[in-house]
């Protein structure tokens, strides 16, 4: 697994222009942490399966796994558990932030609407437009301002915040967590699956913890 430093800095999260819970746009500072350059991979994942003996995500593929498709079908609670194994190996991780992965899809391009700028790159498959056959290689395109590949775009990407369209007007200023407590779990990022394949990186997606859709994996930050 390859990570990438995201140096501190502060950043407007949320948008003016999206849905009512990308509002209001405020400004959030967010601690130096590691990123995953990639999403966590099939391959990766089936280490995992096989080390614990945890429940296979959703049509777990019955050949052998793809090293560089992201895996997908997995809930939040399955990926806190791939987090709380390889922190046992000792290699401590787990899901970031919301503000940390809005903050690191940016790459440093304030107020662009997109990781790579304002514009959708001609690399996207189709151009953007989906739904596709299944997700593509986590390898595929170019990386953002930071070094990340695929954020935004692809599959649905788990973050540790439980969902509140109200937080945004309550959020501390500093590496801001999300609400206590709630019914849904925050996601980032744009999916193969649905008919826009891309999406902004103020867009926010919340679903409950142990539901396992076919466009979902996630990606993984370092713990000091």
């Amino acid at each position: 697994m390859i990570f990438v430093h995201i140096p501190a800095g502060q950043f407007l999260m949320g948008s003016d222009a999206g849905q009512d819970d990308e509002r209001p746009v405020h400004e959030v500072e967010v601690s130096a942490f590691d990123c995953a350059v990639y999403p966590v991979t099939q391959a990766q994942y089936a280490e995992f399966l096989q080390a614990t003996g945890h429940a296979s995500p959703r049509e777990w593929p019955d050949a052998m796994t793809v090293a560089n498709l992201p895996v997908t079908g997995v809930s939040w609670l399955d990926g806190q558990a791939y987090c709380q194994w390889q922190t046992t190996q000792g290699d401590p991780m787990r899901l970031p932030t919301e503000a940390e992965w809005e903050y690191a899809a940016r790459g440093g391009l304030e107020g662009a609407q997109y990781p790579w700028g304002n514009e959708i790159p001609l690399w996207i498959p189709e151009g953007g437009k989906g739904p596709l056959p299944g997700p593509w290689p986590v390898t595929l395109g170019e990386p953002n301002g930071y070094g990340l590949f695929g954020i935004g775009a692809n599959i649905h990407e788990w973050c540790a915040d439980w969902h509140s369209a109200a937080y945004y007007a309550e959020s501390p200023g500093l590496n801001p967590s999300g609400p206590p407590s709630g019914v849904r779990k925050t996601s980032r990022g744009g999916a193969w699956r649905h008919a826009v394949s891309v999406s902004r990186c103020a867009q926010r997606s919340k679903i409950g913890p142990s539901y396992r859709y076919t466009d979902y994996g996630f990606r993984v930050v370092k713990m000091p």
